[in-house]
């Protein structure tokens, strides 16, 4: 007989599962009707169901925790029927999809009133927003994978909302191919597990995992697709000119694609880590690939004068380092990394208009002996705590010279002529970044597995250590000798990310114009075939 427990949780778990049903229901509507008015409730019931959404993610986590403190809520053996995959993870990306989400579609409601792209958004966004959800939501392998490519695909309708721009058109179907190879990645990948584990279902992967081992050729090419399919999703360099390309989108699209949808490829890590057995060739892909990109677009977003392409490479590089992150085994970190990003760049981007006028500030000079000493103080204490609590880092000193040089990069960031009061505020400010993550640590830690037998490669390690070296050695060159003439005339080339998308964008882009010269005749009658197909 099914306890008070069970029924409710069952009832939550059903209406988890109903929602992005209810969201791709209404997208269709919205996609159908040419009322106005209904268009208008459309709207009002998006944002409807995206706040109980929120609400009854919260009830599943509080399942979670109920059945962490010894409850029985049977969530897993109740939402496996429904195809849902009810844990930490799950939780804390929905949470973040929908906040995320509703919050995008209150701006865009005001931004595109009255524009030409106001009644196509509405049907494409909710595509967007409920694949992800179902690929957050799955326990199925297959399932996932398809919601991957769903995703893209409704993204490709957002990125063309106006068709006659022909360079957002360009753009977009350069991402097109792009998520094209790493769709051929994810499903790849998939194939390989399930011939290793013979089995699609990730609870069974998991627990398979467990008794057999996650180690084998099959394996290590699964580790290189997904690694692959990450690197990609992520814009990481050398594919990441799509994602410089895109700015012609509105804002809302923007927001979008960068506080949410890019983010998949971490989140396809941390879901399938457990998969695989300590560190893989593809944690080693991943290493590279975020490195790299992280050292190139750190100083490309600084030399940079549009705020949206600032923005564009900020996105680059903390994709980057949350990759780097993954490489290192900190699944923990790279989820908070994740969490924080995608509320910090949604906010960036909604807030563009004014940041010209809110980052107005001034730097004369290098950091005085003041300014050098508060920062040698606060690099001091982080490093002391950090050495007391090295599980905050996985054991791993490269993490802790990471978070280090960020609580110091804090206080030499401040700019000339603060007084002394916002010096003590800033240094305390850099200080607390260490307890905070401490703290957010603690929530977030239960929902990611635990990776016990992770082992760096030799040579991993010292690529990592040599990528940090590289990345602290030129920030303090610029800090101290911005004007060197070495560096100036580097100035060019950084603010192109070094020219590095150059072969991959010459391919995508002869293919795109092909793509697109090819369906002119086609499409005469049409505004764009690419596009949500209004003539």
């Amino acid at each position: 007989m099914p306890t008070i427990t069970s029924v409710f949780s069952t009832s939550a778990l059903a209406t988890w599962l109903a929602l992005p049903i209810l969201l791709l229901a209404l997208a269709g509507f919205a996609n159908w009707t040419r009322s106005k008015t209904k268009i208008d409730h459309c709207w009002r019931l998006a944002e409807f169901l995206l706040q109980t959404l929120i609400v009854v993610t919260g009830v599943v986590g509080f399942l979670l925790l109920l059945k962490s403190a010894g409850l029985d809520t049977r969530l897993p053996e109740l939402g496996a029927p429904l195809g849902l995959y009810p844990d930490g993870l799950s939780v804390w990306m929905a949470l973040m999809v929908s906040f995320v989400s509703w919050v995008i579609l209150r701006y865009s409601r005001d931004y595109l009133r009255g524009d030409a792209a106001f009644p196509v958004f509405l049907p494409w966004f909710l595509t967007t927003v409920a694949s992800v959800l179902v690929l957050v939501f799955t326990n199925h392998l297959l399932v996932l994978a398809f919601a991957w490519i769903g995703v893209s695909l409704a993204l490709h309708q957002l990125l063309t909302l106006y068709p006659e721009r022909s360079q957002a058109r360009l753009a977009a179907a350069q991402k097109f191919i792009t998520s094209r190879l790493g769709d051929l990645a994810i499903i790849g990948a998939v194939v390989f597990i399930w011939r290793h584990y013979g089995s699609f279902h990730i609870p069974e992967i998991y627990a398979l995992a467990g008794e057999i081992g996650g180690s084998s050729p099959k394996l290590t090419t699964a580790s290189v697709l997904l690694a692959v399919a990450a690197v990609l999703k992520c814009a990481q360099i050398p594919f990441h000119g799509w994602l410089i390309r895109v700015m012609e989108a509105p804002t809302p699209v923007s927001a979008l694609l960068h506080a949410g949808v890019i983010n998949l490829g971490g989140f396809l890590w941390l879901r399938l880590f457990p998969v695989f057995e300590g560190f893989t060739v593809g944690h080693f892909l991943l290493l590279v690939a975020g490195g790299v990109t992280a050292i190139v677009a750190v100083f490309a977003m600084m030399t940079q004068s549009s705020v949206k392409h600032a923005l564009v490479w900020s996105t680059n590089a903390q994709m980057g380092f949350m990759l780097f992150e993954i490489a290192l085994g900190a699944y923990t970190l790279a989820l908070l990394h994740l969490l924080a990003h995608s509320l910090y760049k949604a906010h960036s981007l909604l807030a563009s208009g004014r940041a010209v006028k809110a980052t107005a500030v001034y730097f004369s000079g290098s950091p005085g002996a003041s300014q050098l000493l508060l920062a040698g103080v606060a690099s001091g204490l982080a490093a002391a705590m950090l050495w007391m609590l090295p599980d905050l880092v996985e054991g791993k000193a490269i993490l802790a010279a990471l978070l280090v040089l960020a609580v110091a990069a804090s206080v030499l960031g401040l700019p000339s002529g603060s007084t002394a009061r916002a010096r003590v505020l800033v240094v305390v400010m850099a200080i607390s970044l260490v307890p905070l993550y401490g703290l957010l640590h603690l929530v977030l830690g239960p929902s990611v597995a635990g990776a016990d037998n992770f082992v760096l490669w030799p040579a991993a390690n010292v690529l990592a250590w040599v990528m940090l070296g590289l990345l602290a050695g030129m920030s303090l060159l610029v800090l101290f000798r911005p004007d060197c003439s070495w560096l100036q005339r580097l100035n060019l080339p950084l603010s192109q990310g070094l020219y590095l998308d150059q072969p991959f964008e010459r391919v995508t882009r002869r293919w795109a114009r092909q793509w697109l010269q090819g369906g002119t005749e086609k499409t005469k009658k049409a505004r764009y075939v690419l596009s949500s197909g209004e003539s």
